[in-house]
């Protein structure tokens, strides 16, 4: 059977997409290799969301492209955000691509590999066909963690993000399907999900179920092999009480929940086309900080969104100052055509976007620093995630309020516990926005 490499770029929601489909290849008999020279057939699956990401997917086909004269690449096939957003030009400019997918047709995949019909690049345009089923996924995380999509596309209409256009509204998988590969995969060691979705919230809306995330939640929470449940972005505006009052009293749910919030001042909000007020997002963060003292909160802004004057900006940086966010992701306003606000006026100069940029991520790195010189002393749970890929001789795991990948970590000194361990731990140092812990032979509640 033919030999089949991917390059899987974006966000763990192209993570899960790619996982999907390696798992379908496998289990259809194809062999999987890491070695792009080895590889008869490449797959790059894209991301386009924002500038930098189009340009890493573009330099990615690029370079897989290289493998039809100088490896044994046979076929290159181009999926994803990139694909669907920006196909002709790819297929124009990029000779070397034979297939063009989008992300409504990933599980087109099998046939057309083996389609050899060359003359027939661009599959975008045919009939939406999403994934229902995700219990063939070949995890390409550790064993002991996994991202769960629990629904696909956007029907919120935020005037910077081009998602709804290119992945379509909102639908949420059924909840079977998601409890079919929780169980799936929990049976094959994974202790941690990580809720993901574009609108992790709205889930059920659209299948008419009241409350649908709370209910879909109180079934995962009754697998026993599973440990740790963390929710990945969650619109504020429905972030509400009843899911807050869920949040306070499951064991298996991590104090930790995906905010993101993009800008603070209502004039700024309005113009993104944001559903939120600055008063709702601070009535939220208060009842979630009361109800559950000690959640860990991360949000996400952007910087240099056209119209944002030097006082909308203070009014951020003061925001920032005063809500004292655990984990905070920055980035600067990124001119996507096709978006309500490519055509704004009042553009800002990048070097202010990025002046910007930088001053929240000082502000942002003091907050933490405190913070985690406050955890100095206390005993914690962590899971244990081996050695740093890096540094080998350093073995690291991460809290309840640290996602992978995008939050900080624990440097575990003294540590004999194998991968996947969920350990209790005496904090003993701070690195920036990492800590130094030490086992200890205490036992401790499961998210504390």
């Amino acid at each position: 059977m033919k030999k089949v490499g991917m390059v899987s770029l974006g966000c763990p929601k192209n993570t899960v997409d790619s996982e999907r489909v390696l798992g379908d290849l496998t289990a259809s008999g194809y062999d999987l290799t890491p070695d792009e020279k080895d590889a008869e057939i490449i797959i790059v699956n894209t991301c386009g969301f924002i500038e930098s990401a189009k340009k890493e997917s573009a330099e990615a086909i690029l370079d897989m492209a290289r493998n039809k004269a100088e490896g044994k690449c046979k076929k290159l096939i181009v999926t994803g955000c990139l694909a669907e957003r920006h196909t002709q030009e790819l297929l124009d400019e990029i000779p070397e691509i034979d297939h063009m997918l989008g992300v409504k047709q990933y599980p087109q995949l099998k046939n057309i590999i083996e389609d050899d019909d060359f003359t027939n690049r661009n599959h975008v345009a045919t009939p939406a066909e999403y994934y229902e089923s995700y219990t063939d996924r070949l995890l390409t995380t550790a064993f002991y963690t996994a991202y769960l999509k629990i629904s696909e596309g956007c029907s919120n209409r935020c005037a910077f993000c081009i998602i709804p256009k290119m992945r379509g509204p909102m639908r949420s998988r059924s909840p079977e399907s998601i409890l079919a590969e929780a169980e799936n995969l929990a049976q094959r060691g994974v202790k941690e999900f990580n809720i993901i979705s574009q609108d992790t919230t709205m889930y059920g809306f659209d299948l008419a179920m009241k409350d649908g995330l709370i209910r879909l939640l109180k079934d995962m929470a009754k697998i026993d092999d599973l440990q740790w449940i963390r929710l990945l972005y969650c619109y504020p505006t429905f972030l509400n009480s009843s899911l807050i009052d869920y949040m306070a009293v499951e064991e298996k749910l991590c104090r930790y929940v995906d905010v993101p919030l993009q800008h603070t001042h209502n004039e700024i909000l309005k113009k993104m086309k944001r559903q939120e007020t600055e008063n709702g997002v601070r009535k939220m963060l208060d009842e979630l900080r009361f109800k559950i003292p000690d959640i860990a909160l991360r949000t996400t802004f952007i910087t240099g969104f056209p119209g944002e004057t030097d006082d909308h900006f203070k009014h951020m940086v003061r925001f920032l100052g005063e809500m004292q966010f655990d984990h905070v992701g920055i980035f600067t306003y990124s001119d996507e055509e096709g978006t309500v606000a490519y055509d704004y006026p009042d553009r800002v100069p990048e070097e202010v976007k990025i002046e910007r940029k930088n001053i929240l991520m000082e502000c942002q790195k003091n907050i933490v620093l405190r913070k985690n010189q406050e955890k100095v002393g206390h005993t914690k749970s962590v899971l244990v995630e081996g050695f740093d890929a890096q540094e080998n001789y350093i073995m690291t795991g991460r809290l309840p309020s640290q996602a992978p990948d995008i939050d900080g970590q624990v440097i575990l000194e003294k540590c004999e516990a194998e991968p996947g361990e969920i350990i209790s731990v005496s904090i003993t140092a701070v690195a920036d926005y990492d800590l130094v812990a030490e086992p200890t032979s205490k036992t401790v509640e499961l998210f504390k």
